[in-house]
């Protein structure tokens, strides 16, 4: 890897982990309102990692001058890539980076977690643009990138090997939705930074299946354009719309509506064999209780 820190810092602090669907874009959204860090631009570098995405993989080495231009304040830097957890050569490059990083890894119960990522990717098409068929949840259980978010031990364990586990902050999804304020101060001191008072109420839920949509044709075009614009200047013209709670992806020539998907305990019975021993491993290696979870299977 090329140059690790910039001036006399590390390149990076700390990350937002989390899989996806495990509503760590709004914690990232709420964060980026504490002036005392700074939060990567975009949420989502996928710099360091392999795993670029639920289908990218790219095993070349990282660049790390380009990693960090994505922070531009003098804060704590966090890195909001949440497929870096998964990613197995992940630890090893963040350790060489900062071996004193703080991480905080956001969890969903897994099957219901799965499944939202599944229909997340189908409703946006990501699947047939990276030329797989996710038709079926059965089919996309079967195709290990969704297993690589849905099942912790594994990547946990390498972690483990690297880090401490009082590196880690693991949270429950469930408990930023029933108490935010304390999830939120949580989150701060473990970041070793001083309380902050979130407006947690202006942020409004994000990306989720409610407010999520497909592409058009007509939106993919539209959204090929917008990647071609540099991100600082992205950034400027969203933060406006996002404050009025405005995405011009919603409009009707750019998206429509998904399909509609419930979960149902057939979904739970065709998981179980796998995703049961990953909870009991994972609580075991951990501390984290996912009795509560493991109760759903029975």
């Amino acid at each position: 890897m090329s140059k690790a820190n910039v001036g006399d810092r590390a390149v990076v602090d700390g990350f937002l982990l989390g899989m996806p669907k495990c509503g760590t874009t709004w914690l990232a959204n709420i964060l980026a309102q504490n002036s005392s860090i700074d939060f990567s631009d975009p949420k989502e570098p996928n710099i360091i990692a392999s795993h670029r995405g639920t289908f990218g993989r790219d095993a070349g080495e990282p660049d790390l001058e380009a990693y960090g231009k994505v922070f531009s304040g003098s804060g704590f830097r966090v890195d909001g890539s949440v497929h870096t957890f998964s990613c197995p050569l992940s630890p090893s490059r963040v350790y060489a980076v900062n071996p004193k990083a703080r991480f905080v890894i956001c969890l969903r119960e897994p099957v219901g977690r799965a499944f939202s990522h599944w229909k997340m990717v189908r409703d946006g098409r990501a699947d047939r643009r990276n030329g797989v068929d996710w038709s079926d949840f059965e089919i996309a259980w079967g195709d290990q990138r969704l297993k690589d978010d849905s099942m912790w031990s594994d990547s946990m364990s390498r972690w483990l090997e690297k880090f401490k586990i009082e590196s880690f902050l693991l949270i429950d999804s469930e408990r930023m939705r029933g108490k935010p304020e304390e999830v939120l101060g949580e989150v701060t001191s473990h970041f070793g930074l001083p309380r902050y008072d979130y407006d947690f109420k202006a942020t409004r839920e994000a990306n989720t299946s409610r407010s999520r949509r497909g592409m058009t044709h007509l939106g993919s075009v539209f959204r090929e354009v917008v990647r071609l614009i540099p991100q600082s200047i992205r950034g400027s013209l969203a933060r406006p719309l996002q404050k009025r709670s405005l995405n011009i992806y919603d409009l009707p020539l750019i998206s429509k509506r998904g399909e509609s998907s419930t979960l149902t305990e057939e979904y739970y019975r065709m998981c179980a064999k796998e995703v049961v021993p990953d909870m009991e491993k994972f609580e075991a290696i951990t501390g984290f209780h996912t009795q509560h979870w493991l109760d759903l299977f029975r």
